[in-house]
């Protein structure tokens, strides 16, 4: 990718141009079904476990602040309730982002990266194929299910490991830390994570795809395509997370 600014102009337009491809393209039809739950079921099957292992330390370490917190200000009681929401709200969708870009991104880049310097995808537009519908939605939408479904065992475990590590560790009130989750937290804080995974995961489908059909160079183009589309995704998820963070804050009253 080229460094110069009308590089990076040229190729940020074209990311948007292809994200909006890619949005005028789902209602098509026909609905590529099979090729939808194949690319589900694989970034389901590289993602889970990570992110499940990933979760753990994640609530243990939100946990253990937290519980060290609230100790010096004498607020045990709501050890509980600031962990729920620090998981809930922004740990579970940075983790579920993360996992999506760095598992499922990768190897949705390299596919349509070796598909794109065997020259597959040219032979498929030469048939009249269009690529985005065939291979990019299918893709784009399977990592955005899979986001939201992990978002959901991101919360569990990371909740799960926060109340272990919150008891057994830092000898906290089983009844005080079950009985404070919804001090704070509220089901539109659910929703509003649901809603930023499903936004990751569709961002993270697109750079994919997207440095995966522009890849040159033979197998170190490819290499280097996937690199560069964990770079961008990771840069765009934390802009992303920040906009839509600020803008829940706005809208959504907070519980005090």
């Amino acid at each position: 990718m080229s460094l110069s600014p009308v590089g990076a102009l040229r190729h940020s337009g074209s990311l948007f141009a292809m994200a909006l491809d890619v949005v005028r393209t789902i209602p098509r039809r026909p609905f590529q079904a099979r090729e939808f739950i194949q690319q589900t079921w694989f970034v389901a099957s590289v993602t889970i476990l990570p992110t499940a292992l990933v979760s753990i330390p994640f609530g243990a370490v939100i946990a253990l602040q937290i519980g060290s917190l609230t100790r010096q200000l004498g607020a045990q009681s709501f050890a509980g309730a600031a962990s729920v929401l620090a998981v809930l709200r922004e740990a579970s969708p940075i983790v579920t982002a993360l996992l999506i870009a760095g598992a499922g991104g990768t190897a949705i880049c390299a596919d349509l990266g070796a598909r794109k310097i065997r020259d597959e995808i040219d032979a498929m537009q030469v048939l009249g194929i269009d690529p985005i519908h065939r291979l990019v939605v299918p893709r784009v939408l399977a990592s955005m299910l899979v986001a939201v479904l992990l978002n959901g065992l991101v919360s569990v475990v990371g909740v799960a490991g926060g109340y272990f590590f919150n008891v057994v560790l830092q000898n906290g009130t089983p009844g005080a830390y079950l009985a404070s989750f919804t001090t704070l937290a509220q089901l539109s804080d659910l929703w509003a994570a649901e809603v930023k995974a499903l936004v990751f995961g569709a961002i993270a489908g697109i750079v994919a795809s997207y440095k995966g059909l522009t890849a040159k160079g033979g197998p170190k183009g490819v290499g280097d395509a996937v690199n560069q589309s964990v770079v961008i995704t990771f840069m765009l998820l934390f802009v992303t997370n920040f906009v839509m963070t600020a803008v829940y804050f706005q809208v959504v009253p907070q519980r005090g």
